[in-house]
């Protein structure tokens, strides 16, 4: 006995062509904000000399976790720099800033809802998990209909995968506040908004900055990914080097996004240590 196949296929086409067809001025006024943003970002970064935009990085670290990670982040960048993929690392970390700017807006208020409400938090779990064990891949597909080829399609798909740690991780801060300062702030007649502000948000902040370190993980290397559909930056030149069979650029790329990566992830953990 044969069982008739189930048309999912057809069905998300048939869905994404009349999202795309019913909602485009929509999708079209995202596009040319977006990508205002990521000219305006990217363009403001590229004005820099690169020694100004290495002693502000730089800096930072300094101020946030010392001198090793200062004296680190300003050899990294300037290794970057020597191999001549400074453009690219700029393109790169504008759609990463872009991305979890809008991934940590929309996640965090997400977030805190779902630790406030059972019901919600019970049915945005298993969208998480589907979520994150969608393949990277897949969130290409959709993003192309919506805003074409380029940098727009690659923070659509970017937001949407690396979203559900910064919605875990805030829940899960908000969840995890102990019961008893709850109860000692119910008693002095806080308000629900007051508790929130004062209490839960404050001592759930390590947790949530955690997210949000995970958060700008995800999109790094989503970003690397979104080269397939035209993204510059240096995902563009490890796909690039693919494409002509050039092992040293690709490798020379691939160190670069590895730098890019430890500096982020360095001063997210310096500023959640500031929190503690």
């Amino acid at each position: 006995m044969e069982f008739p196949r189930i048309p999912l296929g057809q069905w998300i086409e048939g869905g994404l062509g009349y999202l795309t067809s019913e909602y485009s001025l929509i999708t079209r006024g995202i596009s040319r904000v977006t990508q205002t943003g990521i000219s305006g970002l990217n363009d403001g970064l590229m004005w820099l000399p690169e020694w100004a935009l290495m002693a502000i990085i730089a800096l930072i670290s300094w101020k946030l976790a010392g001198t090793r990670l200062a004296i680190g982040s300003a050899i990294g960048l300037a290794f970057i720099w020597n191999l001549g993929l400074w453009d690219p690392m700029i393109e790169s970390l504008t759609l990463v800033v872009i991305a979890t700017l809008v991934a940590v807006t929309i996640a965090i208020p997400v977030g805190i809802a779902a630790a406030l409400s059972e019901r919600l938090y019970r049915m945005l779990m298993p969208v998480l998990d589907f979520m994150q064990t969608m393949p990277a891949f897949v969130y290409l597909i959709p993003a192309i209909p919506f805003f074409g080829i380029g940098s727009v399609s690659a923070i659509f798909a970017t937001v949407i995968f690396s979203m559900p740690p910064a919605i875990r991780f805030t829940t899960l801060g908000i969840r995890q506040v102990p019961i008893e300062l709850i109860e000692a702030a119910d008693a002095f007649g806080s308000t629900r908004r007051q508790k929130l502000l004062k209490v839960q948000l404050p001592l759930s902040l390590p947790t949530v900055m955690a997210g949000i370190n995970q958060t700008i993980m995800l999109a790094l290397s989503m970003v690397v990914i979104a080269a397939m559909i035209g993204a510059d930056g240096l995902g563009n030149e490890v796909w690039r080097a693919i494409q002509r069979l050039r092992p040293g650029d690709g490798f020379e790329a691939g160190i670069a996004v590895v730098i890019l990566a430890m500096i982020l992830d360095r001063l997210t953990q310096a500023l959640r240590k500031q929190r503690n």
